[in-house]
Formats: structure tokens, C-alpha cells, sequence
């Protein structure tokens, strides 16, 4: 496992006073190392401001910002921190605007900002010179000779890679760290002084995420804070942590004393993304770029209290209005996707088992969306509950009340006497309840659908989740068989949030309470016979395990390629004071043998609509041996 604890500052500062700056710069760093922070992003020309104007001319700026840079390389001696800061740099009697790099006590490499603006409030280039795409040469300072100096800078630790870029740089068309990210660059940095106008904080915001998702890299943003304000122009401190398109950390801006804002970052994922995308492996081939490594090396790379925040639930936002559309999108996917093989086929209905379980409802809610969309009536929609010898009275009277609410063409067929008979026929116990007596109640209903579907030149629509096919948790050539299958990429945790969705926004309040009833059910095939109160006997979670945990891992295991010890120690950390260690490992060591020993199900999956980033048909996203050993993944 590859963590790295990363920071964003902005110092308090006074224009042009450089050893009140240098001072609030060496507050920063002391706290960011006492967090166990191993890189510390500052704002643009943070030693002098970047509001000194045609001060930039004057000899005593420049010659305190040299003394600075130099007392900065002491102060950093024996501190296990790699420090970014901005001050003007000389050459060949050129000014430019640069990004310092130091690292215990010596100045690693200085990076001149490339695209240097001169326009609306800013007028740069009276004062700086441009820096040179893909360009590199060693310079001297009174203090240290041999100084790597140009734009295409990597400064690399073990798999750690951190490479920079100055404000405008991000701005333009193509910015110099979609460049430094295909020379392996994995962490970018920018030192900005971006002022504030309305709504710009959005498009900053915007721009950070963005670029770290192209570039599949994450982005430690740090801009001049309030104390830069002068004359026409107001900055706000804004500071921003992203990873591969997500913003792990933000701060609350106009903040008036020195900011530090901390985050980890996960190098082994983003370097797995690049493993995985071929676009990006393409694109490192179709530019000659040489990156000058500048290889140094950190003496601890412990990141402290582990407070990186983990998703438990991973295939679903965390946040309400972003699962709300979320959740809408999804369903336009799935029944968008329904609505064309209706149209392909020609077929005008659709049969559905319905058994009073959260997929078969969320298959329905798919289906009613469907033929709202293609202007069909809802009898269209032939809905079959096939009671069996586990069939509870609260799911069976959800699935009739629910059919019949929603105006579908609503059958019961009772395979109770079919199955006997077929126990019978094939000379099975009826008292013996193992994996013959379940599946032959899988088989029955799913053979009676087929012929129901065929009878009335409908399409049957498949309703076992992603999670159950991960798991093999269906009954080949049973419920693991249909025509279409709308649910096949949603995950088992996802489609609780659909169903709820569904309730809360588009169904009358009788559909909602069958719905939430449905979702206050516990999770079963019933297929083994009902207790002795007459309730459900068989829950697939005892037997099983979570799907919570299941979902967990089969996200970071897929589409990650995390290795067993990372998973669990996410896992670890996601469950914290919900399940012990002792369990997680335990259902992980059965998600790994189920999903090894159960691909023959997926090898033989109808269609079906992919929704998110992971989906396990063979036809795409996931192509594996049915007869793939786990014994190296236990």
C-alpha cells in the first residue's frame, strides 16, 4: 500500500514584507510535518506576494527573496517534508515567476511558470519572462551550484512522483501537467494567485477536478489568500486536494490566519488507473517527451492517523442531491436500454416474475418507466408472483398489491404441485432441503416465464443484481437466465437507493409504503420453507454475508486491482465499530472463493445495460476463466 498525507497552505502575508512572509511560510511547514504531511503546496510568489508590481525591479525585493529562498533550504534541514514555494527567480537577465523545490535542506529544482498572463487584471509579462515547454538546464545560487532548472521537472520517490506548475499554467488548452502526467508524474502541484470575481471559485473548483481526472493524478492546488488583497484585486485563499476527478479536501475561503489544509492520497489507485486505461498508456507514446528525474527520498513515509475518508458504500454518493441524480440516471439508463430492445424486437410486452424482493421491484419500477417512455399501457407489463413452499404472506401480499397499483397484467401461478411432482420425477426427498430442493423452485419459475413469454410474444426481463452475480448467488439456468436483463451492473447497495428514490420522488403514497415495506425486508429467495410464525426462514445475508461488505469488495477489487491486504485495511477502515476484524476477513476469504468458483454463471450472462464504472459481463468490462484457481487471492 502506497498513502501519501499531502497539504495545501496559504500563509498570512504582507505585500512585499518577505521576512513576515518567510515566517508564516516556516509556521506552516512546522504544522503540516507534526501532521506527518510529506508535501506542502504554498501560493504563487508566496516569499515576496505576488502584488508587488513594479516592485519586482527593485534590487533589495530581489535580493531578500534569495536570502529567503536560502534561509527556507536551512530551516528545512533534518524535516521529512518536500516543500513548494514561490518566489522570483534571475537568469540570463530574465526575471521569472517560479516554483521553489526543497527538501532537507538542499533546493531540488526551480520550475518557471510557462504561460505568463497579460490580460484583463493581469499584466505579468511587464515584469516576468515565459518559461520553456519541455525544457531543462542546471543553474547556479550563491548558496548551491548545479540546480535543476526547466519545465520538465519529476521529482520521484519510490512510486511517489510530484512535478509542478505555476496559476495560468492550469488555465490554458492544454496545461503543462497533462504533459508532466504522461512523463509519470502522479502528483501535480500548483502555486497560484488566482484572485476572486463571482462564481470563479466554481470554474477553479472545476478546472482542479477536471484536470486530475484527465491526467489520472491527483492535484494539491494552493492560491494567495486575503492578506495578497491590494489595490484593484481581492484573493480569497482557496485551497483544493483532488484525486482522479474527485476533490478529497476544500477549504472555506477568506479565511485570515494561516490555513493548512491535509489529505491523503492513495498513489497505489491513481497508478492502477493507468494500468488499466489504454488511452492513457497510448498517449505517453505519441509525444517525445524526456522528464529530468530528480530522484530523493523521504525517511518515513508513515502517514499518522488514518483519516481519509472511506466510502462504505461505495457505488452510491454519499451526499443527498448527488444521489438523488444519481439515482434518476440510472433509471433513464436502464429503461433507455429496455426501450430499444422493445423497439428491436418489436415486441409491445414484457414479462416480469415478481416475488416481493428488491430486485424484482426495481425490475418493475424499470419496466413501468419503459413503457411510460414508449407510450404502452402498464397491462402490457405481465407480472407472474409464483408462490413456493418459502413464499411469506407480507412479500407475497407486497408483490400483488404492487402489480396491481401499478396496473399491470397480474398472474399467480403456484409451482408448489410442479415441484412436487419434479421431486417425484427425478426421485428427490421433498424433506431433504438442500441446493436440489432450492433449485428446482428456481428452475420451475424461471421455465414458467420463458413460456409465458414466448406464449405472449413478450420479452422476459431478467432481474438478479450485480452483486448476486459476483457471488454466483443465483441458480444457473434458473433465475440466472432471462431475455434482458435491466439489472445486471447494479449493485445490491444501489438498488435500495433506487427503490427508495422511486418511493420518495415518482410513485402515489400507496406504491411508496408497498416500497418501503419492501425495502424493510429482509433479503431471501425463500426457497427453504417459512419458520414457525410463518416468516421468512431463509435470509441470504446469514448465509452469505453482508452485501455492504460484499459490495466493498468487489469495487476495490475490480476496479482497482487492490491486492487482499489493501481491501481489508479500507474495509477495516470504512467499518470501524460496525464489524470486527475477525468478520471482515471472514467474508472477504468467502467473496473471493464465490467469485473465483461461480464465473461460469457470468461467463453465460444475457445483455443487459452497464451503469457504472464496473460490470461483469463477458462481453466487455470483465473476461475471466471459469476455471481461474484463487488460491493466490485467499
Amino acid at each position: 500500500m502506497s498513502f501519501i498525507r499531502v497539504s495545501s497552505a496559504c500563509p498570512v502575508t504582507r505585500v512585499a514584507d518577505i521576512d513576515f512572509n518567510l515566517n508564516s511560510i516556516k509556521e506552516c511547514i512546522d504544522i503540516a510535518e507534526k501532521s506527518n504531511s510529506k508535501a506542502i503546496v504554498f501560493p504563487e510568489l508566496s516569499i515576496t506576494s505576488y502584488s508587488c508590481g513594479d516592485l519586482f525591479s527593485q534590487r533589495q525585493l530581489l535580493n531578500k527573496s534569495k536570502d529567503a529562498i536560502k534561509s527556507l533550504c536551512e530551516y528545512s534541514q533534518e524535516k521529512d517534508i518536500l516543500i513548494a514555494v514561490g518566489a522570483p527567480f534571475e537568469h540570463n537577465y530574465a526575471l521569472y515567476n517560479c516554483a521553489y523545490i526543497i527538501f532537507n535542506g538542499s533546493l531540488l529544482g526551480i520550475i518557471p511558470k510557462i504561460y505568463v498572463p497579460n490580460y484583463s487584471e493581469f499584466y505579468e509579462k511587464r515584469w516576468f519572462a515565459q518559461g520553456k515547454p519541455f525544457y531543462f538546464e542546471k543553474v547556479d545560487l550563491d548558496f548551491q551550484k548545479g540546480i535543476p532548472f526547466g519545465t520538465n521537472l519529476i521529482f520521484k520517490c519510490n512510486e511517489i512522483k510530484l512535478a509542478f506548475e505555476v496559476c495560468e499554467d492550469l488555465w490554458v488548452t492544454i496545461p503543462p501537467s497533462s504533459f508532466l502526467a504522461l512523463m509519470g508524474a502522479n502528483i501535480i502541484g500548483n502555486l497560484s494567485a488566482s484572485n476572486e470575481l463571482v462564481s470563479k471559485s466554481d470554474y477553479r473548483r472545476n478546472l482542479v477536478s477536471s484536470q486530475s481526472a484527465k491526467n489520472l493524478s491527483a492535484y494539491i492546488y494552493s492560491s494567495s489568500g486575503v492578506y495578497e488583497s491590494t489595490t484593484d484585486l481581492v484573493f480569497s485563499g482557496h485551497l483544493l486536494i483532488a484525486e482522479n476527478g474527485t476533490i478529497l479536501e476544500e477549504n472555506h475561503r477568506f479565511q485570515r490566519n494561516n490555513e493548512i489544509l491535509n489529505s491523503i492520497i492513495d498513489i497505489d489507485k491513481l497508478n492502477a488507473e493507468r494500468t488499466k486505461n489504454v488511452s492513457f498508456r497510448d498517449s505517453t507514446t505519441m509525444f517525445n517527451l524526456t522528464p529530468e528525474i530528480i530522484e530523493f527520498n523521504f525517511n518515513d513515509i508513515t502517514i499518522g492517523n488514518f483519516d481519509r475518508k472511506i466510502n462504505k458504500h461505495p457505488f452510491v454518493p454519499s451526499r443527498e442531491e448527488e444521489r438523488k441524480k444519481r439515482c434518476e440516471e440510472i433509471l433513464n439508463i436502464q429503461s433507455s436500454a429496455l426501450a430499444k430492445r422493445l423497439e428491436h424486437t418489436g415486441l409491445k410486452k414484457v414479462v416480469l416474475g415478481i416475488s416481493g424482493g428488491l430486485d424484482s421491484t426495481l425490475a418493475l419500477i424499470v419496466a413501468v418507466k419503459t413503457f411510460e417512455l414508449l407510450k404502452l399501457p402498464n397491462e402490457n407489463i405481465l407480472t407472474i408472483t409464483m408462490p413456493g413452499f418459502g413464499t411469506t404472506d407480507r412479500t407475497y401480499n407486497n408483490a400483488v398489491n404492487l402489480c396491481k397499483e401499478l396496473g399491470t397484467d397480474f398472474r399467480e401461478i403456484n409451482i408448489v404441485d410442479a415441484c412436487v411432482q419434479h421431486f417425484k420425477d427425478i426421485n428427490h426427498d421433498a424433506d431433504i432441503h438442500d441446493v436440489t430442493y432450492e433449485n428446482v423452485q428456481a428452475r420451475e419459475r424461471t421455465q414458467i416465464l420463458m413460456d409465458v413469454a414466448n406464449k405472449e410474444s413478450a420479452l422476459l426481463i431478467g432481474t438478479g443484481d450485480l452483486s448476486e452475480l459476483a457471488l454466483g448467488w443465483c441458480t444457473y439456468n434458473g433465475d440466472h437466465m432471462s431475455m434482458y436483463s435491466v439489472n445486471c451492473s447494479v449493485p445490491k447497495t444501489l438498488v435500495r437507493y433506487l427503490v427508495n428514490y422511486a418511493a420518495k420522488y415518482t410513485m402515489t403514497p400507496v406504491i411508496s409504503d408497498i416500497l418501503l415495506d419492501i425495502l424493510n425486508t429482509p433479503v431471501s429467495p425463500e426457497l427453504l420453507p417459512k419458520d414457525s410464525e410463518g416468516k421468512i426462514s431463509q435470509k441470504t445475508e446469514d448465509i452469505v454475508g453482508p452485501y455492504e461488505l460484499h459490495d466493498f469488495f468487489l469495487y476495490y477489487f475490480i476496479r482497482h486491482g487492490a491486492s487482499n491486504e489493501k481491501i481489508l485495511f479500507l474495509a477495516k477502515q470504512a467499518f470501524k465499530g460496525e464489524y470486527s476484524q475477525e468478520t471482515i476477513e471472514k467474508w472477504f476469504n468467502s467473496f473471493i472463493k464465490r467469485f473465483f468458483t461461480q464465473q461460469f454463471k457470468r461467463s453465460a450472462l444475457p445483455d443487459g445495460p452497464k451503469i457504472g464504472t464496473i460490470s461483469l459481463s463477458p462481453r466487455g468490462d470483465w473476461r475471466m476463466p471459469s476455471d481461474a484457481s484463487y488460491e493466490s487471492f485467499k
